[in-house]
């Protein structure tokens, strides 16, 4: 019988608290409107290229840090995270074969339905987003997609992350 071995769990860590930092990275106020969301794209791609590895408990944890940086309700981000972690898994072998043009298009709609489970949950508790700029984090991630996805790919054949 033959053991495998997982390789990279490190790189893949290191993603993580890669994404996270840029999450806290100061943008001044025109620029924050467009900031991407950095942990649910690298949650995306890695329930993509490796889902026995990363799946919805990882995005769970992932969420969780992402309540603690935002300071919200707790469970609120793990919640969405898990979902879109959830929708991935359930799809990535097409995703794997989609043209770039159609994962974007994917990536758009997964984090459109994050970001509307965060603002149902931030519905309960009364709050509300201040306009439609909410929104604008989903398109930005949707373009960032493609270099996201090769600088992620790169990272993976560096390390030999399986």
């Amino acid at each position: 019988m033959k053991h495998s071995r997982h390789h990279g769990g490190a790189a893949i860590f290191g993603t993580f608290i890669v994404a996270i930092m840029l999450t806290l990275l100061p943008l001044p106020d025109w620029a924050a409107y467009f900031r991407p969301e950095w942990v649910s794209l690298v949650v995306i791609y890695w329930c993509i290229t490796l889902p026995d590895r990363v799946g919805v408990g990882i995005a769970w944890i992932a969420g969780l840090f992402l309540d603690i940086v935002h300071g919200a309700v707790m469970g609120q981000y793990a919640m969405a995270l898990a979902i879109v972690a959830y929708f991935t898994l359930s799809l990535h072998q097409r995703l794997r074969v989609f043209p770039m043009m159609q994962q974007m298009f994917v990536v758009l709609l997964l984090i459109l339905f994050q970001q509307l489970i965060v603002i149902w949950i931030k519905g309960f508790i009364g709050e509300s987003p201040d306009s439609l700029r909410y929104w604008i984090p989903s398109f930005s991630s949707m373009l960032l997609w493609p270099w996201l996805y090769v600088i992620l790919r790169d990272v993976r054949r560096r390390y030999r992350v399986d």
